[in-house]
């Protein structure tokens, strides 16, 4: 029998029960523009709009929760092993979907993404997110591949999609041709490492993978370019360039997006390869990847301390906390029990995504149109005409520093013990390092906010929905804080 026909005669209920979140959110994603097409293109309203997608990213994550496999001895999978629904495809996805859900309530309230391509963005968005849960369950290089591809051609048309008529284009461009340059590199590795083992399968590849980068130098090409190309995706110095003028072209809502969801998902399939052990395999890879870690850390803070626009400070942030992440990456990829390793980067993602989206929701309030540019001398009296959001973003600030009790102190320090616990010691210690140094960028803000007159205000008194998201989210950074212990126990397990 042709073995396209088997491998399809194999698909079952399960399968279908498996990606059932994926299936959910495509067909929630198609509600509001085919309702504008029977509306003769006029938009419905926007606040039906964003109670079906919320709606429908409910349905998706309760969906994940239900049919995974987290905690199990054994993981199902789906399409033949293709896809996989364990602890890293449970926690990641929600992640995502959190994040996703919070970026479109930003949309549906800021001024460069209301109007009369909502629907339109909205579409993207959604589909965006089934790219992602793709990504995050896929122990298959090729899907990993389509996943990311979907998930990237969206967000080249989100961007492109702002009413502003100048960065968001010139950040749409740059952001696909070098976007489609990372993705060359990424297939070219592929093709590298199915000429040189004869399979893209991740599961199939750890057992020999370690062995295989010694010895074989094709597989040690591919292995090294699909790296390189998660790296370009996660923002990893010397490939991070993009980065501060896509996040400063895009919408702000588009921004958060891409700065937590897009992150999340990239650096769960970022963990999957790293989990065939290659490192351990490769000094050469295992130390360059280390640099990495430590230039991106110190690039992002002090490029930081340069910046006078908040959305600029705000990416060159992100850009630093990569490199915090990439240190639990490269402990999961080297430990013998990764669970802990890639535990705290799942933990430090959700604080990660908490504070960020906040931020950059609290910026988004402050835009006044489409071609605002908010700097941070800006923020002067931002506390008197707002003194609950002026907390609130003091509380996501304090916590990108790692001021503890708050959770970005415990994603920290979680990420640090991790890799003292593998003998990376001065990976440790320069992440202590540059999270004092990132103090200074985190409280200029507060010091505006709080010690200079002016007359800051948020734009919109209509801006419910984003406040409501704003204060949710400091409350979870506090909540999370200081229940650190549980949740990360929890997350563990799921992996474990």
């Amino acid at each position: 029998m042709n073995p396209a026909i088997s491998s399809f005669i194999t698909i079952g209920l399960s399968d279908v029960l498996l990606i059932s979140p994926m299936i959910v959110l495509f067909l929630f994603s198609l509600l509001p523009i085919t309702t504008k097409i029977l509306r003769g293109n006029v938009e419905q309203s926007p606040a039906a709009t964003i109670i079906e997608v919320l709606i429908g990213l409910s349905l998706a994550a309760g969906l994940l929760i239900v049919f995974d496999g987290a905690g199990l001895e054994k993981s199902p999978t789906a399409f033949n092993g293709h896809l996989i629904f364990d602890g890293v495809t449970q926690w990641m996805g929600l992640i995502a979907i959190c994040a996703a859900g919070g970026s479109m309530v930003m949309m549906y309230e800021n001024p460069a993404t209301k109007g009369s391509q909502f629907s339109e963005l909205i579409f993207l968005a959604m589909n965006s997110v089934v790219g992602m849960l793709i990504m995050v369950s896929a122990v298959d290089l090729i899907t990993i591949f389509i996943g990311l591809e979907l998930m990237s051609l969206s967000l080249y048309l989100m961007i492109a999609m702002s009413h502003e008529q100048k960065l968001s284009k010139e950040a749409a461009i740059k952001y696909f041709v070098l976007g489609s340059f990372a993705s060359a590199i990424f297939l070219y590795g592929i093709s590298f490492i199915f000429g040189s083992t004869g399979t893209v399968n991740i599961v199939d590849m750890m057992e020999n993978a370690a062995s295989l980068i010694r010895t074989n130098k094709l597989f040690m090409f591919g292995m090294t370019f699909v790296t390189l190309g998660f790296c370009f995706k996660v923002s990893i110095a010397p490939f991070h360039a993009w980065t501060p003028d896509v996040y400063q072209g895009a919408p702000t809502p588009v921004t958060g997006f891409m700065a937590t969801a897009v992150k999340a998902v990239s650096f769960a399939a970022f963990l999957r390869v790293l989990a065939t052990k290659s490192l351990v395999g490769s000094e050469n890879l295992f130390l360059v990847l280390q640099w990495f870690a430590v230039i991106t850390m110190t690039l992002g803070n002090v490029a930081a301390l340069l910046q006078t626009n908040l959305k600029r400070t705000l990416a060159y942030s992100s850009i630093s906390n990569s490199g915090y992440l990439l240190v639990g990456a490269i402990t999961a990829g080297i430990s013998q029990n990764s669970a802990f390793g890639a535990s705290s980067v799942i933990f430090y993602l959700i604080a990660y995504s908490l504070m960020t989206l906040g931020s950059f929701a609290i910026v988004g309030l402050i835009e006044r149109n489409e071609n605002s540019i908010v700097q941070t001398e800006d923020l002067a009296g931002f506390a008197k005409k707002q003194p609950v959001l002026a907390l609130c973003f003091t509380i996501f600030l304090l916590s990108l520093a790692g001021i503890p009790p708050l959770m970005g102190f415990f994603g920290k320090f979680y990420l640090f013990s991790a890799a003292v616990n593998e003998g990376l010691l001065w990976l440790a210690l320069w992440g202590v390092i540059n999270s004092v140094i990132s103090v200074y960028y985190y409280l200029r803000p507060v010091i505006y906010m709080y010690m200079r007159e002016g007359d800051c205000d948020v734009a919109d008194e209509n801006h419910f929905a984003t406040t409501v998201l704003i204060v949710l989210s400091a409350m979870l950074v506090i909540l999370f804080g200081l229940a650190s212990g549980p949740l990360f126990s929890m997350i563990e397990l799921g992996l474990s």
